[in-house]
Parts: structure tokens; C-alpha cells; sequence
């Protein structure tokens, strides 16, 4: 209620029983009402409201139609090709269901289940329904065969390459002016994991890819970062760990020690989760059989 009456200084309010009596100039009562209105409608769709969303939603310039609706098919949003963003199997549709009930959300799996893809669009329509202010994504820069102090370029340049699916996902989601105005204005943050040491994300939707290939303090300091109204997603590919063969990938003990924690979801794609060529569905079962003999 405090918030509230913060946001309406000319407004007097006087509670009667389970009602509350709303005084003053018409201009602002019809402000408070519409206020109320989207409100309402976000209560419906989210059967709950955090502080940002109140403070979003009470905002003059606030418009209810930005509130994107979903539906039964599970499409998220519309893309920049008019390409329905969805979670297209049953375990994604898990992400979406664990994404909505926990704040902590791995997901694991080999490559071309859309851990990636789906773990994005729920950062990116958690920011169009103004839960959040942010979307961080970050990767551990760990090199496959190649130093990143022989690439070429700046830091940045020399970043972007771990970094390119995170890029590849965002431009099928978000029209490239708007994504490099995000960019430039931070709403939307890329950065290697080693740059999340020492902040406290807050008010954010933050996407930890390739966990796999962090190591158990890395990712013990990027859980620890999170602010209180934070929501994580950790995707991971238990096959491909790229680190060096002394350091064991701080994935297996986190998943081990942290799953029992209420708030916390792992959730387990497989090969039925392929949404790539059908040939990776066959490459990675071929894979996985020479691995059991």
C-alpha cells in the first residue's frame, strides 16, 4: 500500500472495513483506476506481484496492451519473422512450468534440446511483462583449442565468439534496433562469467549457458550473486566439458548438493528434446552407445 500511495501524492486514501475509499482531483482518480485495471490483469495472468511489477505497472506511461497473452499452444511471443516463440516439446514446457514456480532453474541436457533458446525466451518475456529490468546473459570464456589471447581484437571481440548463440537467440526474439538499444542502455547484458564476481543482481533475469565448463567456486560465486528479486536459469551439457582434464566441472557437485533445496528446479532434456536436424538426434545416440561400450 505504501507503494501505492508513493506513486499517488495527491490522493487520499481511507479504508472502510474490506473496502478503501479513494479522495481527490479526477485527473489522478482516473490514473489510480487504470492503475488498479493493469493490476488486476497481471494478478490473473500471474497469480502473484512483486514489487517491480507494482512500480511498472503504476506507471503513467504504462501501456496494459504490453502485456503479452499466452495461450495452450505455449507460444511465449511473437519473433521478429513472425515465428511463434514456443516451447516446442515436453521438457521445454517444464522449463516455462519450473520457470513460473522456482527462482533457481537448471537445465540440463545434450546439444539441440533448446536449453539455450527456451531459457532466453523466458528471460526476454519476463522483461516484456515488466517483471524484470534486465537480462544478463553470461558464458565461462573457456577456450576449445584456442587461446583468447591470440584472437584478434578487443576484449569484446574477443568475447563475442563464446557468446554468438546468446546473440543468435536474441535476434530471433528482439528487432536488432531495439536489441542494440537495449545493449547500449544495459538493459540487455552479455558478458563472460568472470564479470559477474563482486555485483549483486537484482530486479534481473540472469542465464548462466555452457555451466558445464565452470568450475565449483565459478559457479558457487555466480549463485551467490543473486539479488531479491533475481530469477536464474543454468543450462549445462554434462558431455561437453571443455576444461582442462585436472579441473572437474563444478556442475556435478552443484547439482548434487543443491537439489533437494525448495525454490530450486533441475529439470533433464534428452534426446526426445532434439529440435535441431534429425541427424543430431542420431549422432548424439550413437554417441552415447559408444560411451556404454
Amino acid at each position: 500500500m505504501m507503494l501505492i500511495k508513493a506513486k499517488f501524492p495527491k490522493l487520499q486514501f481511507i479504508p472502510r472495513g474490506d473496502e478503501i475509499k479513494v479522495f481527490g482531483d479526477e485527473e489522478s482518480i482516473n490514473s489510480f483506476a487504470n492503475g488498479m485495471k493493469v493490476l488486476e490483469k497481471l494478478y490473473t495472468k500471474k497469480g502473484d506481484l512483486n514489487e517491480h511489477m507494482i512500480h511498472e505497472a503504476l506507471d503513467i506511461d504504462f501501456d496494459p496492451k504490453s502485456i503479452p497473452e499466452t495461450n495452450s499452444d505455449d507460444v511465449l511471443f511473437i519473433g521478429t519473422r513472425g515465428q511463434k516463440i514456443k516451447a516446442k516439446t515436453k521438457n521445454q514446457r517444464k522449463m516455462l512450468e519450473s520457470s513460473l514456480k522456482n527462482d533457481i532453474l537448471f537445465a540440463i541436457g545434450p546439444a539441440g534440446t533448446g536449453k539455450t533458446y527456451t531459457a532466453v525466451a523466458l528471460a526476454v518475456l519476463a522483461l516484456k511483462n515488466r517483471e524484470i529490468r534486465k537480462i544478463i546473459l553470461t558464458r565461462p570464456a573457456v577456450e576449445a583449442g584456442e587461446n583468447l589471447g591470440f584472437l584478434p581484437g578487443d576484449l569484446k571481440e574477443k568475447i563475442d565468439p563464446y557468446l554468438r548463440p546468446l546473440y543468435d537467440a536474441l535476434e530471433d526474439m528482439i528487432p536488432l534496433d531495439k536489441l542494440k538499444s537495449m545493449l547500449e542502455s544495459r538493459t540487455l547484458e552479455i558478458a563472460p562469467l568472470a564479470f559477474m564476481r563482486g555485483r549483486t543482481l537484482d530486479n534481473c533475469y540472469v542465464i548462466l549457458d555452457e555451466a558445464q565448463n565452470s568450475t565449483d567456486l565459478q559457479l558457487k560465486m555466480f549463485l551467490t550473486r543473486m539479488g531479491p528479486n533475481a530469477k536464474l536459469i543454468i543450462t549445462g551439457d554434462m558431455t561437453q566439458v571443455d576444461l582442462p582434464k585436472k579441473q572437474q566441472s563444478g556442475l556435478f557437485k552443484a547439482l548434487k548438493i543443491l537439489k533437494n533445496i525448495e525454490g530450486i528446479s533441475i529439470i533433464e532434456l534428452d534426446t526426445s528434446d532434439v529440435v535441431r536436424h534429425k541427424l543430431v538426434k542420431e549422432i548424439i545416440k550413437a554417441y552415447d552407445i559408444a560411451e556404454e561400450n
